[in-house]
């Protein structure tokens, strides 16, 4: 009996021993991945599992997420034989980022190559990092030559049913709203990023991609075929123009599969996904300014055929303090006073600079003026050398609406030629951020939200827009900048039933490094002094982010440094009752004092209530939000 006990203990080991060929922890422990063999044997399926350390206990966040992928000459799944791992080796890079979250970065991590080999002897490495912050993992064709069609990719993310997930229906656009489910009971193609709260609540993880360049296509997820399993998912053949699948040339990478994970702060303050893409090209980022702009299309339609809307929008600008004014669709028409040349030289007159909007001219169908000027290499480098000598300063470019291989290399042609020409860009009708920020910091923000322009295209977002807020800083806006194109106090074509508190809270909120401020000159111009003051100095851009409070769908939190001045937006969307926020200052140093100056909702939604109080580390205040309200709070050091 003995003997037979020992045994199985010995078949249990080395059952153990086959399933798990390799693993990679990362720098603080708290992240182990796992390299798993669902046959228990030396070849076969693969797949990762991800474990998560928190207050001492080991948990499985990830079960299972499913390797492999199919080649027009052959596959890479079934019958795969591990060679080798690699030992772990450090990934230890410092860098600075022009826009976003934080303006120091830190790229470290982990990292062990998987090698595997199919039946036809075809290499396949499989890269996987583990970070503090989360795990990345892609794949590698290591030979020198060849030019294939990837079929398909395998990878699928196995989620347990006991999992809180908010997810957006997939659309080209990318301009949905979240849906948060507790199970996987609806099956359909998802948009990136998909955020997940596992079971027992401690551990968050988001879903992403990243480092995506012209030799692929962005991709999706979909639970179509299981409900639990979320498979990374190429464009359909019917989802915009050209070829559906992606044409690699060996070597080859592909783009990063991002999963970020820890606590909800932690999830919300990472910078994984541009941590783990190409760096910046560009030596000389000195011309790239970050700034406010004022924007004419969300209260006037057609405002930019409109020389004298055109010199009001300017003179808000100028007024405010900001930096840009953005000349929207339809310039080439501009009448009643003055046309494009006019309205640039007025521009510079009064000390503001001038952005354009461009259509992508991808699509005949799509015929808002002007179209085909960006659309080639010639047409891009001479319209470039046209704004250098007008003083334009960045181009908005409209109309992408395809995530194939053919637009991901349209995006990057943009990119290097606006560079060449030192002109910002900001991509609009567009994909969400995959990490290009870092490796093109001239590219200043993208839509991929629905954001106030919808208050122009129906009722829905006067009604959905609290709730939807308080989704975006935990998903759209974790991956890249966002371009809402907040802060409106008037009414557009629809109403919002957001408080004014909560309307000027979104300039903080939400991060965009060009913030297109989309409001009429008297929705500003008729703030009291301290909203108003607000509105005109507030950054773009932060050295560091906090997320000190919130919960995805209820409330937001949100604390953004500016060298030695920190602001504060909050916002609320219970429909039904106020909310009291006990704001703590613990993350200021310590032995310093602050004045804080705090603007909070009034009496009704489109009231204000201000006050000056002088805060430290240790202090703490209450904070009232109405239902639909929200707060900005600006902490400066005392002289």
């Amino acid at each position: 009996m003995k003997q037979r006990i020992t045994f199985l203990i010995f078949l249990l080991i080395a059952a153990n021993g086959f399933a798990q060929k390799a693993s990679v922890s990362s720098p603080n422990n708290k992240i182990k991945v796992n390299l798993i063999n669902s046959q228990n044997a030396d070849r076969g399926t693969w797949h990762l599992k991800i474990d998560y350390l928190q207050d001492n206990n080991l948990s499985e966040i990830i079960s299972q997420i499913n390797l492999g992928l199919s080649r027009s000459d052959q596959d890479f799944l079934n019958e795969l034989k591990f060679i080798k791992a690699d030992k772990p080796v450090l990934i230890k890079e410092a860098y600075s980022s022009v826009s976003g979250k934080s303006s120091q970065r830190s790229n470290l991590g982990n990292e062990v190559v998987l090698y595997f080999e199919n039946p036809s002897k075809s290499r396949l490495n499989i890269i996987v990092r583990a970070y503090n912050d989360g795990v990345t993992f892609r794949y590698e064709f290591p030979e020198r030559k060849g030019t294939f069609t990837i079929r398909d990719e395998l990878t699928a993310y196995k989620i347990q049913d006991s999992t809180s997930r908010w997810l957006e229906k997939f659309d080209l656009s990318n301009e949905g709203l979240y849906h948060h489910m507790k199970d996987a009971s609806v099956q359909q193609d998802w948009c990136y990023p998909a955020l997940f709260n596992a079971g027992d609540h401690s551990c968050w993880y988001l879903i992403h991609e990243a480092d995506i360049d012209s030799n692929f296509a962005a991709t999706k997820l979909s639970n179509t075929i299981s409900a639990s399993e979320y498979k990374v998912t190429l464009p359909a053949e019917e989802e915009g123009l050209g070829e559906a699948l992606p044409v690699i040339n060996l070597p080859w990478k592909s783009p990063w599969r991002v999963i970020i994970i820890g606590s909800l702060a932690e999830v919300v303050e990472s910078t994984l996904v541009e941590d783990v893409s190409t760096p910046s090209v560009l030596e000389d980022t000195d011309w790239i300014q970050p700034g406010l702009a004022s924007w004419n299309y969300w209260s006037h339609n057609h405002g930019t055929k409109d020389f004298k809307t055109v010199t009001e929008f300017a003179d808000l600008a100028a007024e405010m303090g900001w930096k840009y004014t953005l000349l929207d669709w339809e310039w080439d028409q501009m009448g009643n006073g003055g046309n494009l040349e006019d309205a640039l030289q007025y521009i510079h007159s009064i000390g503001v600079k001038p952005l354009m909007w461009y259509n992508s001219g991808m699509f005949k169908w799509i015929t808002s003026t002007p179209v085909d000027r960006m659309k080639t290499h010639e047409n891009r480098i001479e319209e470039f050398a046209k704004l250098n000598k007008l003083g334009v300063y960045g181009v908005k470019i409209d109309f992408f609406l395809s995530e194939k291989q053919e637009m991901m290399k349209y995006y990057l042609d943009i990119l290097e030629d606006a560079a060449k020409h030192k002109m910002m860009v900001y991509f609009h009708g567009c994909l969400v951020p995959r990490g290009w920020q870092r490796t093109y910091p001239h590219l200043m923000t993208y839509e991929g939200v629905r954001g106030a322009e919808w208050y122009n295209n129906g009722p829905e977002l006067t009604t959905t827009a609290p709730e939807h807020n308080n989704v975006l800083p935990f998903t759209r806006n974790i991956v890249g900048s966002m371009d809402y194109t907040p802060a409106t106090f008037t009414n557009s074509q629809y109403p919002h039933i957001t408080s004014y508190g909560h309307e000027l809270a979104l300039s903080v909120v939400f991060e965009s490094a060009i913030q297109h401020m989309a409001d009429r000159p008297e929705g500003y111009q008729n703030l009291p002094h301290a909203p108003k003051s607000f509105l005109q100095h507030v950054p773009t851009t932060w050295d560091e982010t906090k997320l000190l409070d919130g919960y995805p769908g209820e409330f937001t939190i949100m604390a953004r440094r500016k060298d030695n001045d920190w602001y504060i937006g909050g916002i609320n969307s219970d429909g039904d009752k106020d909310k009291t926020q006990t704001l703590k200052f613990d993350f200021l140093p310590q032995g310093e004092s602050y004045k804080l100056t705090l603007i909070a909702d009034g009496e009704h939604d489109k009231a204000f209530s201000t006050e000056y109080l002088m805060v430290d580390k240790s202090s703490t205040i209450d904070v009232k939000m109405l239902r639909r309200g929200g707060f900005v709070a600006h902490i400066q050091p005392m002289e």
